[in-house]
């Protein structure tokens, strides 16, 4: 269950010409007596990956086996140009990459470009975007009835995020509370992680944090793929073909620069801002799934 807090108001900025996609969002709720889902991955996806698209469909078997949720709806959300994660490729490419990736080996997954084509947004303030477009604006998913209910918004990750809400000073209290709280999130493990010791510091929310574990074990990551591709091995089949062909045709990430983990940027960014808005304690990372 999500916390009863009201619905934040807010002021959202958008990006030039920007329409919020909604084209595979289920329109009637196929189950009434489910709550609707969304889920939404934010992060780097430099590049996309099939790990990436594969999270949604681990989490929509783990809903559907698990919860009295009905999924109607997955995002990805790229993050900022102004992220400043070394090595980050142009927002411009790696929505073009995923719009390649949902529209050509999904059916139900869209992008969101309202995160990537602004400045830095704080992944708080991101949910309650999708919180505003979906419940706010459209009024939630239609039931067989006619009449409508909220659709729960909830953030999609893997284990490394778990790894940077738990340690001290990389998220404000604050974001926690609204993220873990009114939210919720899922998380997928990745190979070798230990997720327990990050859980157990964030038990206030456990309710709220769904551990969803890989029966086939997939390590393969955006950092893993740019070091392959600046050696110039193949990366086929570890991306979509789309992608694939995306980056062969634009030369893409042959001189990638300094790596770094999405945790490690997360830490990085997140204790940037918080420098800058110390006062306020509103820092939170928007790097989530992407390594």
């Amino acid at each position: 269950m999500s916390s009863a807090s009201p619905p934040p108001t807010r002021e959202f900025t958008n990006p030039p010409n920007y329409q919020f996609p909604t084209h595979r969002l289920a329109r009637v709720l196929r189950n009434p007596d489910k709550q609707p889902l969304v889920l939404v991955a934010c992060g780097s996806f430099s590049p996309v990956t099939y790990l990436h698209l594969r999270m949604f469909e681990m989490a929509k078997d783990y809903v559907r086996q698990n919860t009295d949720f009905e999924v109607v709806g997955g995002y990805l959300s790229p993050v900022s140009d102004q992220y400043k994660k070394p090595g980050l490729l142009s927002a411009h490419h790696r929505v073009n990459m995923c719009n390649l990736a949902a529209e050509q080996t999904s059916q139900w997954l869209m992008v969101d470009p309202w995160e990537a084509f602004q400045d830095y947004q704080r992944t708080a303030v991101v949910l309650d975007h999708f919180d505003y477009e979906i419940n706010t604006k459209r009024g939630g998913i239609e039931l067989p009835d006619g009449t409508r209910k909220p659709a729960r918004i909830m953030l999609l990750a893997g284990s490394d995020l778990i790894a940077t809400m738990s340690e001290p000073g990389v998220w404000s209290e604050a974001d926690l509370d609204h993220i873990l709280g009114r939210y919720g999130v899922m998380i997928i493990e990745r190979a070798g992680a230990d997720m327990d010791q990050a859980i157990d510091s964030l038990s206030r929310w456990r309710h709220n944090i769904h551990l969803i574990h890989q029966l086939v074990q997939n390590d393969v990551s955006s950092t893993k793929v740019r070091l392959f591709l600046r050696r110039g091995l193949s990366v086929r089949y570890l991306l979509p073909m789309p992608v694939v062909d995306y980056i062969e045709e634009h030369g893409l990430y042959r001189d990638d620069g300094p790596t770094a983990s999405a945790a490690s940027g997360a830490i990085a960014a997140e204790k940037e801002k918080g420098k800058e808005k110390e006062d306020a304690a509103a820092t939170a990372s928007s790097s989530c799934s992407s390594s």
